[in-house]
This record gives structure tokens, C-alpha cells and sequence, in this order.
């Protein structure tokens, strides 16, 4: 496969899997992952383009009942500030934004394991914070479903719905960021080799989580994925702080 890492694209797939079993978006997973094969301008521009199929795929496998009003709640100011934050990409240094996701994702992890029982009041105000600032984080560190994930269960949705609405929002603000990199410049023709592979690891991925999303307790494996998002933070930092 040439110069192509076939390594990188199994972790893509597991990302995938893990991540959409666990309700936080694969992002939370393939951003680091992709940090250590790529500058993270690239990583950036391929999460974009990768999760723009990714996120189709979960809405066309969970498309029951899809929320409109959480759609606009929270979709409309997660555009708004993923646009926000992608542009502020270019003020930062890449290392500090690496560090700043080694953080994010640390202390994001810590906060869910240690508050276990963590909910958010089911109203506007807070659905229009939970996305902007999901949307700002999608943008600036490439990864904001933790976040939206968390306003979102305050909602008490069914399985399906929470997935296919969160997606429907993810695409949202994937497709606007998209844009927004490829304005900066971190859409790299040297990267999109991988895009086709990416797009099939998201269809697969998808549909490998739906079917394990049968048979584990959902509440059980987000604890192991929050576990994973700590390990992965801490490599991250270590990465940036060693490196």
C-alpha cells in the first residue's frame, strides 16, 4: 500500500468503533491517534473530511428520530463557533495547540470519571452553551463531542435518536469547518490518499459499533472509553512535553 500506514488506519478503525459505542464521536479518539502520524494542521483537515462520512454513515444506520429542536440549539451555535475557533487556529503555535488537547482531553476524562453521576438542566440556555463550546473545541483542537455528548444526555434520549441527532450536528459542523481549514491551508494534497480508505473505515466502523452496541450496557463502555481518553491525553502530553 506505499507509503500509506496501514497501522494508522486499523486505530482509525477502532477509533470509530469505540467511539461510537461509546457516544463521544470517534474524534475524541482520532485526533490524537492521527497526532502522532501527522503535524496537526493535517490532522485538522483530515478529521474534517473523514467525519463528514463518518457522521452520514451514523445518521443513515441510527436515523430514527432525529430532534429538530436540539438540532437548532445545539447545531446552530456549534456552526457558529466551530468557524470561530478554526480560524483562531492560525494565531496558535501547533504545539500548544497539541498541549492544549493533551489538557482537554485529560481533564475532560477526569471530570466524567470522577463526577460519574455529572447532568445538565434540559434546558435552551444550556443547549446553546454545550454547543458553542462544542463547536468551538470541534474547531480549535478538532474534537468537541465529549461535550456535546454531555449536553445532549441531559435530554434523556433513546440510543438511536441521541446518536443520529449528535451525527446530524457533528456533520453540521464538520462540513462548516471544512471550509474553514482548507481556507487556512491544511488540507494537504499528500494526506488525501487517505481520505478514500478513511470514508470506508467510517461505514465499517459505524456499522461495527451498531451491532456490539446490542449486546454491552452503554453506561459500561463509556467508562472504559473515558479510561481510554485519559491514557490517550496523558501520551499526548508526554508526546508534546518529551518530544
Amino acid at each position: 500500500m506505499g507509503n500509506i500506514s496501514v497501522i494508522f488506519l486499523f486505530l482509525a478503525l477502532i477509533a470509530e468503533v469505540v467511539g461510537t459505542i461509546g457516544g463521544f464521536g470517534s474524534s475524541v479518539f482520532f485526533v490524537p491517534i492521527a497526532n502522532f502520524y501527522f503535524d496537526f494542521e493535517s490532522v485538522l483537515g483530515l478529521t474534517a473530511i473523514y467525519h463528514l462520512s463518518s457522521n452520514l454513515s451514523k445518521i443513515f444506520f441510527f436515523k430514527k428520530g432525529l430532534d429538530k429542536k436540539l438540532l437548532l440549539t445545539i447545531g446552530i451555535p456549534s456552526v457558529i463557533f466551530v468557524i470561530v475557533g478554526g480560524l483562531l487556529t492560525t494565531v496558535f503555535i501547533g504545539a500548544y495547540l497539541e498541549l492544549s488537547l493533551g489538557i482537554f482531553l485529560v481533564l475532560l476524562s477526569l471530570v466524567f470519571l470522577i463526577k460519574r453521576k455529572l447532568v445538565i438542566n434540559p434546558n435552551n440556555r444550556n443547549a446553546i452553551i454545550g454547543g458553542s463550546l462544542s463547536g468551538f473545541s470541534a474547531g480549535l483542537l478538532g474534537t468537541g463531542g465529549a461535550i456535546r455528548g454531555l449536553t445532549m444526555a441531559a435530554f434523556n434520549m433513546e440510543k438511536s435518536a441521541f446518536i443520529a441527532t449528535s451525527a446530524f450536528i457533528d456533520f453540521m459542523i464538520d462540513f462548516s469547518r471544512t471550509f474553514v481549514y482548507y481556507r487556512n491551508g491544511y488540507i494537504h494534497k499528500h494526506d488525501l490518499i487517505y481520505v478514500p480508505f478513511l470514508v470506508l473505515i467510517g461505514i465499517v466502523g459505524t456499522l461495527i459499533g451498531k451491532k456490539v452496541l446490542a449486546y454491552i450496557p452503554q453506561d459500561k463502555f463509556k467508562r472504559i472509553s473515558l479510561i481510554l481518553v485519559l491514557i490517550i491525553g496523558c501520551v499526548t502530553l508526554a508526546k508534546v512535553l518529551l518530544g
